[in-house]
């Protein structure tokens, strides 16, 4: 099992560096909302390899049974390891490549709700982002936060995956 968690782990882990590379790059000028569905799209398809580990499991390493409960911790294994990838590169280009994005997305957020929230809501909902505004600023808030969206997405996608590949011994 540790063979195939660890091998389908880079996989994923890989194919959301160079999916969030290309995203960079290719993605310049889009709208906050585009590179938005853009990240999620890259975080799910970089997690197809949970499902693909899975079943390289059952068919190549356990004679073509998994149990619903294996298949979760394989696919939540292989989650992590594009958890922890993403988490360092969005630390990376906050700090380093990118050190000014917070506040420029912290702009487009305020200036988004000055434009479609009435007056009362928009001071209401300005005084709980300015509270939440250093929680965020923290290099290890943004490697958690980034982590666990990915881990979230992971656990969906392996409980879709055990469901679907699970498979008791013959009697």
């Amino acid at each position: 099992m540790k063979n195939t968690v660890v091998r389908y782990g880079i996989y994923g882990a890989i194919t959301i560096c160079i999916l969030f590379t290309l995203a960079l790059t290719l993605g310049k000028g889009l709208s906050y909302s585009l590179q938005e569905v853009i990240g999620y799209t890259s975080m799910v398809v970089s997690l197809i390899f949970v499902y693909f580990g899975i079943k390289h499991y059952r068919d190549t390493e356990n004679n073509g049974v998994v149990s619903f409960g294996k298949a979760l911790i394989i696919g939540l294994l292989i989650s992590l390891f594009a958890a922890i990838a993403f988490g360092l590169l969005d630390v990376i280009y906050i700090k380093y490549i990118n050190p000014d994005f917070s506040a420029e997305y912290y702009g487009h957020i305020i200036e988004e709700m000055r434009t479609t929230l009435p007056e009362e809501e928009f001071k209401i909902k300005l005084s709980e982002l300015e509270t939440q505004k250093e929680l965020f600023s923290s290099p290890l808030m943004n490697f958690l936060l980034m982590s666990a969206t990915v881990l979230i997405i992971g656990f969906i996608i392996s409980l879709i995956s055990g469901l679907i590949l699970q498979r008791k011994p013959s009697q």
